[in-house]
């Protein structure tokens, strides 16, 4: 279930780059380069909001940690124009998007239900429920080809959708449902599956008994499974995926085999439920430390550059430390707001009632 056997892999745990058939990388030694940097910032990103979280500056917190290839190829193959709609976890795809950091300690730090505008970012808000923005995404898709936002053979119009979840959503209704609405009808969607190997305390192999992308074949789905420690290989897959699906070729459902190396979130102890025997084969693998190596060998990456690179780290982590503890309190009357499309009657008398009780309550 963890083999690399018939999985895409374009750089090894070695660092060393693979041969393949059918992919390659289009990546130049900039784009390497921006790519690194992105891991290791979300990396900091990650492990500074943990340590807020355990300072009592956030409620919860999700780590992301050895997800960084999967999150950040995937997030930076995506168009402007595509769409994403996410979990609770990628926090690296909300980073490809443009989010600002401390906007996404706002969910966690119960600030605001939605941080950010998702029709300018074009990703959703974190979804807590396991699955359910699976419905949300394919319906999103569907609704693009059939009002001609996809399919037309515009390369540069076209749209696509990519939703992203675990390997334990894999076992929800909703997912399965996206997958018979999004064959049907040829919906304009990749589904990126995160397999981390454990729903919360749940193993992989106790799910399915055979890999988890063979179920695409008996949905009508193209499958891909790909080494989800390597950024190259999960940024070539995510992006043929994409043209192929903004182009009418249909949907695809991508496995990126990759481990959680850290808590299902700050609420949770893995030491409960697993050993750690497999923990040091997955350090071998880390996403980060492999393509450092192969930047080193080929003499892309310099001193100079890593220095730069871990003084923003650090910079990010102060400022997130900053920008955490000064988010206002929520207007208790924001929980009316983005709840309808349209104004509710009802829902501005309950409004105004709250208003009512407030005033008199005072400061």
């Amino acid at each position: 279930m963890d083999g690399f056997d018939s999985v895409v892999q374009l750089l090894d745990s070695t660092g060393s780059p693979v041969i393949d058939s059918h992919y390659s990388s289009a990546l130049d030694n900039s784009s390497l380069l921006a790519l690194y940097r992105d891991m290791v910032l979300v990396r900091k990103l990650d492990e500074q909001a943990t340590a807020l979280q355990r300072q009592g500056e956030l409620g919860l917190w999700a780590p992301l940690i050895g997800q960084e290839a999967a999150q950040i190829g995937s997030g930076r193959a995506l168009a402007q124009r595509d769409y994403a709609f996410a979990t609770y976890r990628e926090h690296g795809v909300a980073w490809c998007r443009g989010i600002d950091p401390v906007d996404m300690l706002r969910f966690w730090r119960g600030t605001m239900h939605q941080a950010w505008d998702a029709n300018l970012h074009r990703l959703y808000g974190y979804q807590v429920i396991i699955g359910a923005h699976a419905l949300h995404a394919t319906g999103y898709a569907m609704g693009a080809y059939l009002s001609g936002r996809s399919g037309t053979g515009n390369s540069e119009t076209d749209q696509a959708v990519v939703a992203y979840f675990g390997d334990g959503a894999m076992s929800e209704g909703d997912v399965n449902e996206s997958f018979v609405f999004a064959a049907t009808y040829q919906a304009p969607i990749v589904f990126f599956c995160q397999n981390n190997q454990w729903a919360i305390s749940e193993p992989t192999k106790r799910q399915s008994r055979i890999p988890l992308v063979q179920r695409a074949e008996g949905f009508g789905l193209r499958g891909i499974r790909v080494d989800g420690n390597d950024v190259i290989a999960c940024h070539a897959v995510t992006a043929e995926a994409l043209d192929r699906a903004r182009s009418g070729g249909g949907p695809t459902l991508i496995e990126a085999v990759t481990y959680r190396m850290g808590a299902h979130t700050t609420s949770d102890d893995p030491t409960k439920y697993r050993d750690g025997s497999d923990d040091e084969l997955w350090r071998s693998r880390d996403p980060i430390d492999r393509l450092r190596i192969y930047l080193r060998a080929n003499e892309v990456l310099n001193d100079t550059f890593q220095s730069d690179l871990d003084a923003e780290a650090t910079s990010l982590a102060e400022r997130m430390r900053i920008g955490c503890r000064e988010l206002p309190d929520p207007d208790p009357l924001s929980m009316f707001e983005n709840v309808y499309c349209a104004p509710d009657a009802r829902l501005d008398e309950q409004r105004s009632e709250l208003k009512s009780i407030l005033a008199k309550m005072g400061d």
